[in-house]
């Protein structure tokens, strides 16, 4: 079982997918602090969208298997800057969430084009409110 690491911009379904994926009751709650669970650490979106907190980010990926960059669908704001998993030691994901809202390819393309330029390969897209996907997510994980 691989221990992930969250990272991603404020509102971009970081908690929500931690809770789908541990089987928890979907409630919100604003991360404030790096929190480490089981089989995930979930980090604010401030700790992204502020450059000072970048090594803070790569010293807690020690602590984990798999580093997943996380992009809202509908979000046209790129907070990941190119090259940006080229930090970590760790395999890279990226995760495109609320695919639910998704209207269009475009609105996925946007995502998909911002992590691969962040340096991403391998791109899951999912829903933690309608548990879209999420077994492909866990499976890659080895989570049971």
């Amino acid at each position: 079982m691989k221990k992930v690491m969250f990272i991603g911009p404020s509102g971009s379904g970081k908690t929500t997918l931690y809770q789908r994926m541990g089987s928890f009751d979907i409630d919100y709650d604003k991360t404030q602090v790096i929190e480490f669970h089981k089989n995930v650490i979930d980090t604010p979106g401030e700790y992204l969208e502020n450059r000072g907190y970048y090594s803070a980010l790569q010293v807690t990926s020690v602590e984990a298997d798999v580093v997943a960059l996380v992009m809202d669908c509908k979000s046209r704001s790129n907070v990941f800057p190119p090259g940006f998993a080229r930090m970590f030691t760790k395999p890279i994901i990226g995760i495109v969430t609320k695919i639910d809202l998704m209207l269009d390819e475009e609105d996925f393309s946007y995502a998909e084009d911002s992590l691969r330029l962040s340096g991403v390969n391998e791109i899951f897209k999912i829903s933690s409110l309608k548990n879209k996907k999420i077994a492909e997510l866990r499976k890659f994980l080895e989570w049971s």
